[in-house]
């Protein structure tokens, strides 16, 4: 497989995960039943994985406690909020939302002082991308714009993200234990956490669509996502990873409007350029992450073994 293919492969199955999202409440199935599946099913495609090549889960408590904080916020609270915002957001506008992650991870790395004081190249691609967000959620436009809820929740899981990089990047990074059994035991603990969450209701008529799209988002656009970012990654380097991120949003983008007749706003689609352009400058000095979710234009999935 050439690399072009397979970054558009890897482009095309996680930008899709916001589309299935989607199809899956759109069917009857609730935030807390797509999301308990959803790492149940990655879960399960990765332990495959890691037996299949020999790893084993850690075994020390101090990982696995480490794990739990991870799985939080890389995993369970994320996927939650991704899907209690596409209750009333279209999944093209969630992809663009996530896309805002890495300009989180600068900002919380400054806070904690893990980032130099920033360039003017970067500094100015920092207020052009919280432009390009301020664009999309268009405040001043009464009924036009996207101050909701659903929207703030989107943008909450782009900042539940980033504050897992900069947790993993320091407590999980580099441990000795092999990525893949990493990852699953990071997913199986993500499973354990989103547990409380289907005390909210269960589903009601769900189709059998809806039931097919969960399997995708599990199997395909959360758990084999993992294995093939790490693959590219081992193979042809991080940056080619880091590179598949400025995709996804045009995916779920094109997606959205392909299969779901999302409509595609003249202001939507000049924020989403306005939020890559300026994730481009801030993108200056590469760094080490740790989360196995779907990044957009962000830290590049899978770059140390904590990390999809």
């Amino acid at each position: 497989m050439t690399s072009a293919i397979r970054m558009g492969v890897l482009a095309l199955l996680w930008g899709s995960g916001f589309l299935w999202i989607k199809i899956s409440l759109n069917e009857g199935l609730t935030p807390g039943w797509i999301t308990f599946v959803r790492c149940l099913l990655g879960a399960g495609v990765l332990l495959a994985l890691a037996h299949g090549a020999g790893q084993r889960l850690p075994r020390d408590r101090g990982t696995w406690g480490r794990l739990v904080i991870a799985a939080f916020l890389c995993n369970a609270l994320p996927f939650l909020l991704f899907s209690v915002g596409e209750q009333t957001v279209d999944s093209g506008v969630a992809g663009v939302l996530n896309a805002t992650t890495p300009l989180w991870s600068l900002l919380i790395g400054l806070g904690l002082g893990t980032e130099r004081p920033l360039r003017p190249a970067r500094l100015g691609g920092l207020a052009l991308g919280f432009t390009g967000v301020l664009l999309i959620f268009a405040p001043w436009s009464a009924g036009a714009g996207l101050m909701t809820w659903g929207a703030l929740a989107l943008l909450g899981a782009s900042v539940s993200y980033a504050a897992a990089f900069a947790y993993m990047a320091r407590r999980l990074t580099d441990r000795g234990t092999a990525p893949l059994a990493l990852s699953a035991a990071q997913l199986l603990t993500a499973t354990a956490l989103s547990t409380p969450a289907l005390a909210a209701g269960g589903p009601e008529r769900v189709t059998a669509t809806g039931l097919l799209a969960l399997l995708v988002l599990g199997v395909f656009a959360t758990g084999l996502t993992f294995h093939l970012n790490y693959r590219m990654i081992a193979e042809e380097g991080p940056t080619s990873a880091a590179t598949v991120g400025y995709l996804l949003p045009v995916v779920s983008v094109t997606l959205g409007a392909l299969v779901l007749h999302e409509p595609l706003t003249a202001r939507v689609l000049t924020g989403m350029a306005v939020v890559l352009v300026g994730v481009g400058l801030t993108r200056t000095r590469t760094r080490r992450t740790g989360c196995p979710a779907p990044s957009v234009a962000g830290e590049p999935a899978g770059t140390s073994p904590a990390r999809p």
